[in-house]
């Protein structure tokens, strides 16, 4: 039997108008009835993924929820800290140079400034939309070297952002775990940590073995997570990488693809 289903939201459990339907949400809860955790594991940070807990109730004790693409592990009420891998203000300094020599916008967040960016862009506006927070503008150049930064994102229209992607040097992936999450967001996280480092740490936390996990998910930062989970699935909107190398491929997220999942693998089971 699974004992957690670990979920991305944009994408998959969401659909396109970024709600999760009736009928998934009462499957969810039917499937932690059953003793099975469902954790949301997303790119986005703690506060945009709020509503959200709340909607599915999984604001109690001894839930858990992935943010920031799996640099922060914790608990959804209380905040306990189970794992937090992240970056520097050095890092962001190469990360800025970077994108001003492809000519490409940035942002980052920042535990202490929330999410942060030197100019303002669409996409920055984007992210502050979706997930109901503000936008901090400052000087990168004026963080210090070591002050502590969850992870940074270049930013910017689908093609621009390909075009910066074919142009970046082999050294940010020695040195970063770089993955693409939308087609407009490149996400810039620590070289160890990812969906798939911070399922992991959770796994471990409540010893439950990989074999008990299904992972679900549709794009590149996705990947790591669902080769961890016994069983990894592939939502039908998800890239060709995703897809190939996903145990079983289930609807789109138009189409309650989650709840195809936990009707079949947990509900009927």
């Amino acid at each position: 039997m699974y004992k957690i289903i670990a979920l991305d939201m944009d994408g998959t459990l969401l659909n396109d108008e970024k709600v999760i339907t009736d009928k998934t949400k009462n499957a969810l809860i039917e499937a932690r009835k059953k003793g099975v955790k469902v954790v949301l594991a997303s790119g986005r940070p703690v506060d945009g993924l709020k509503r959200y807990l709340n909607e599915l109730e999984l604001v109690e004790d001894n839930e858990f929820v992935l943010s920031y693409n799996g640099c922060l592990v914790q608990k959804t009420k209380g905040e306990e800290i189970i794992c937090e891998v992240g970056l520097t203000g050095k890092d962001l300094h190469y990360a800025y140079e970077l994108s001003r020599q492809l000519g490409i916008n940035i942002h980052a967040f920042s535990p202490t400034r929330g999410l942060i960016t030197p100019k303002v862009s669409k996409y920055t506006e984007v992210e502050a939309n979706i997930n109901d927070i503000d936008i901090r503008v400052c000087d990168f150049n004026t963080i210090e070297e070591d002050e502590h930064i969850v992870k940074i994102m270049f930013i910017d229209e689908p093609e621009i952002l390909d075009k910066a992607i074919a142009s970046l040097p082999s050294e940010i992936y020695e040195r970063y775990n770089v993955v693409k999450s939308t087609p407009y967001f490149l996400e810039i996280i620590n070289k160890e940590s990812g969906k798939g480092v911070g399922l992991k740490a959770l796994a471990d936390y409540l010893d439950i073995p990989s074999k008990e996990i299904i992972a679900v998910g549709d794009a590149g930062n996705d990947l790591d997570m669902i080769e961890f989970a016994g069983l990894g699935v592939a939502m039908g909107n998800a890239t060709e990488k995703v897809k190939e190398i996903a145990d079983y491929i289930t609807g789109k997220n138009t189409e309650d693809g989650v709840l195809e999942v936990v009707e079949k693998f947990i509900l009927n089971d």
